[in-house]
C-alpha cells in the first residue's frame, strides 16, 4: 500500500534559501512540496487553499512574519501543523511562536536530516518543543507582562533598536552601529513596530521620549 506523500507548503523571502529547501525536501520520497511563497500576505492566503500537512515559514519577512502566517493559518485550519525556521535563538519569538499555534521552532543552521526528521515529526502530530521551554511559556503566561511597561514585549536587541530610533538613526545608522545588514535592522523594526502597534517610526521616536520622561520622574 502506497503510503500518502507529506504536502509542504514553504515560505522564505530568500529565494536561494527558498530552492534550497525544496530541493532537499522533495528529494525524500514522501515529501511533496505543494506550494511555496516570499511573502507573508501571499503564504497566509495560499496556504489553506492548498492544504499541506505542514507549512515550514520563515519567522523575518519584508511584509511581516511567519508567526503572524501560523495565527491566521492555524485560525483558519488547525489540521495544519506549522514550523517556525528562524536565524534568532530569542525567547520572545520562540513565546509567539508558541501562542501562534506553531508545532515546532527550528534555527535555519539545523542539519538537512534534522529538517527532514522535524517534517515527519509535526506530520505526525508530534510536538519539537522541549517540555522545559513549555513549561517557561506556561509560567509567562501566569504571570503575565507588567501591563504599564508597553516596551515589556520587546526583546533586548528590539529595546536597543528602539533607543536608536528614539535618538534618531536611520536603519543604515543602526545597521552600522549594531554591525548588522541592513535588512536586518528593516525587519527587527517592522516586528517592533507591529509589537507596540505603531505603524510609523515616529510614532516609536515618540514612544521612547515619553517612555525616558516617566522613568525620570518615577526616580
Amino acid at each position: 500500500m502506497t503510503q500518502t506523500p507529506i504536502r509542504l507548503f514553504l515560505l522564505d523571502d530568500h529565494e536561494v534559501v527558498r530552492r534550497g529547501l525544496k530541493d532537499l525536501l522533495e528529494q525524500e520520497p514522501d515529501i511533496e512540496v505543494v506550494g511555496e511563497s516570499g511573502l507573508a500576505k501571499e503564504a497566509a492566503a495560499r496556504i489553506p487553499v492548498v492544504k499541506p500537512h505542514v507549512a515550514v515559514l520563515d519567522a523575518r519577512l519584508p511584509d511581516g512574519s511567519g508567526i503572524e502566517v501560523c495565527r491566521d493559518v492555524r485560525s483558519a485550519d488547525p489540521s495544519i501543523a506549522v514550523i517556525i525556521l528562524t536565524s534568532y535563538d530569542d525567547d520572545d519569538a520562540l513565546f509567539a511562536a508558541i501562542m501562534a499555534g506553531a508545532a515546532g521552532y527550528v534555527l535555519k543552521q539545523v542539519r538537512g536530516t534534522d529538517l527532514v526528521d522535524a517534517v515527519r515529526r509535526v506530520a505526525g502530530g508530534q510536538s519539537l518543543l522541549d517540555p522545559a521551554v513549555t513549561q517557561r511559556v506556561l509560567t509567562r503566561i501566569r504571570e503575565g507582562q507588567p501591563a504599564d511597561d508597553p516596551l515589556a514585549a520587546l526583546t533586548k536587541q528590539e529595546r536597543r533598536i528602539l533607543t536608536l530610533i528614539g535618538e534618531g538613526l536611520t536603519n543604515r545608522q543602526i545597521a552600522g552601529e549594531m554591525f548588522l545588514a541592513e535588512k536586518t535592522i528593516k525587519n527587527y523594526v517592522t516586528q517592533l513596530l507591529s509589537k507596540l502597534g505603531l505603524e510609523r517610526r515616529t510614532q516609536a521616536a515618540v514612544l521612547v521620549t515619553r517612555q525616558a520622561s516617566r522613568n525620570q520622574s518615577d526616580r
